[in-house]
């Protein structure tokens, strides 16, 4: 099927859909403009580079209402952040175990090195220690029971 067997197709629904409004000219300020004739437009989906026919099509030509865009001075500016809290040293040395051992034995995976076997155990060891050291500093009960998450 071709492209103008799609158009008429298409025009065909279009104008057979449904009842149409008769609207009377002398009441409609907007119906003068609408009568004139649209001023055939180019357009670059047209053109023979995008596979089209490159005929000219009629593109009706419409003002862009006038945008109340606000002063950039009007504008919200969020206060600074707090600076992030620093986790106590033992805690600190946990995270570095938790996610620093798996990163070295990987990187050393990739790139060919072999590390000493006591190394290897080491890092398993420090990753192992990491996790079950943050397991059990956690807090076992919430600090405020009747708390449900919600924050306004």
């Amino acid at each position: 099927m071709s492209s103008t067997n799609d158009d008429d197709a298409w025009r065909a629904i279009v104008e057979n859909y449904g009842e149409r409004a008769a609207i009377d000219p002398a009441d409609d300020p907007a119906g003068a403009a609408a009568a004139e004739e649209p001023a055939p437009v180019w357009s670059s989906w047209d053109s023979g580079d995008a596979g089209g026919s490159g005929e000219i099509v009629d593109v009706p030509d419409r003002d862009l209402p006038d945008l109340d865009l606000p002063d950039p001075e009007d504008r919200f500016v969020p206060p600074t952040p707090p600076p992030l809290p620093r986790p106590p040293r033992d805690r600190l040395l946990a995270w570095v175990g938790l996610f620093g051992s798996p990163l070295v034995l990987l990187v050393c995976l990739l790139l060919g090195i072999d590390l000493p076997p006591i190394i290897g155990y080491a890092l398993v060891g420090g990753f192992v220690g990491g996790f079950l050291y943050l397991v059990f500093r956690m807090p076992r009960e919430p600090g405020d029971p009747f708390d449900d998450g919600a924050r306004l």
